[in-house]
């Protein structure tokens, strides 16, 4: 598999072959290593067919920076490859389980916005390590890295057209649209002590929630079910979604670092406020609540341990696994009534897996 992804990086460098080729022996990665930790999920197979794509040529740095970003999904979470969740609802949905070019092509357009707006992230977030790797900014610099993501951003609208249907071109502009308004959003929020947690799920809901919710959606429109069912998987990929960034924020707090892959206290540096430290500030005793209120001004990352001190004395953490919980749950519920499947039984089990990780 390692030798695939290092003969896909010295393809010919003419026309389009190169990238077409890498994309090929990415999608093989990724399913050779699902597949080994879950068998059922050797599904995607038809993936890597299907996102043989055709795209642009572009440089050495443009190459090592797909590379890296998709090396970071392989060894990311289940969860967050978000073209899974296109092909799992897609199988739980479809009759008799299968998926076709149109579900494969979604789910290639889904990771594409994705991998754009991770790009995009980490430049906004001066972030130099995501999941345990070098981040493209911090690799090549902020330029090439926002062009990058903004080439991925691009290429997916076309992929949308290729499909010709206006109703996944209605969601997905949605989508990116609500995507931005969630990055300006958070941005509006930085170092700002009276987030509340209103604030905060409205934050997550467009940063990350709305990408899950159009995957699964997604999936269920391209098997051809009705409205209805269209519906119910979006709710699903809504709650995990939530259920996802709060118990990430979580491990920002408990996780240990190396196996986190980042350092942890990025978000108190960078002067967010999450669940955990929006419930100490709001318990806490007038003279501690006032200290952290400081430190999210601050951006004080070496008050992490009298942050973490204040966030278990007011069973902050507790409180937030349980509202991710309550999310998972809602999740789960939202499959009910669907026919049992491998794909059905794989939704319900990535819910439970996005609050009971580790990293």
């Amino acid at each position: 598999l390692v030798a695939m992804a290092t003969k896909a990086g010295t393809l010919a460098t003419t026309g389009r072959a190169w990238l077409s080729g890498l994309l090929f022996a990415y999608i093989g990665l990724l399913v050779g290593a699902l597949a080994a930790a879950r068998p059922s999920v050797i599904m995607l197979k038809p993936l890597a067919a299907q996102l043989h794509l055709r795209l642009t040529r572009f440089g050495e740095t443009f190459r090592q920076i797909v590379v890296a970003q998709f090396w970071i999904a392989l060894f990311n979470t289940f969860l967050t490859a978000i073209f899974l969740l296109v092909v799992l609802a897609g199988q739980a949905t479809a009759t008799g389980g299968r998926t076709g070019a149109d579900h494969h092509q979604l789910a290639a357009i889904v990771e594409f916005i994705h991998t754009s707006t991770l790009l995009h992230d980490d430049v906004v977030d001066e972030s130099d390590l995501r999941r345990g790797r070098s981040t493209a900014n911090a690799l090549w610099g902020n330029a090439p890295s926002v062009l990058v993501g903004d080439f991925l951003y691009s290429r997916s609208f076309q992929l949308m057209v290729e499909l010709d249907r206006m109703d996944v071109m209605r969601l997905l502009a949605d989508t990116t649209n609500r995507i931005a308004e969630g990055e300006v959003l958070q941005l509006l929020h930085v170092h700002n002590p009276d987030t509340d947690e209103a604030a905060y799920l409205r934050v997550i809901e467009r940063k990350t929630a709305v990408l899950f919710a159009a995957g699964t959606r997604l999936g269920a429109m391209a098997s051809g079910v009705d409205e209805g069912i269209q519906r119910r998987l979006y709710d699903y990929g809504m709650a995990l979604g939530y259920a996802f960034q709060i118990a990430d924020d979580v491990l920002d707090y408990t996780a240990d670092a190396e196996a986190l892959g980042k350092n942890l206290g990025d978000d108190l540096a960078e002067g967010k406020a999450t669940l955990p430290l929006i419930h100490a500030i709001r318990h806490s005793d007038t003279a501690t609540a006032e200290r952290l209120r400081a430190i999210v001004q601050e951006g004080d990352a070496g008050a992490m341990p009298e942050v973490l001190a204040a966030i278990r004395a007011t069973g902050g953490l507790d409180y937030s696994r349980e509202r991710a919980r309550h999310y998972a749950a809602m999740a789960e519920q939202a499959l009910d009534g669907l026919p049992e499947s491998d794909a059905l039984a794989a939704l319900r089990g990535l819910a439970r897996y996005a609050v009971e990780r580790g990293h």
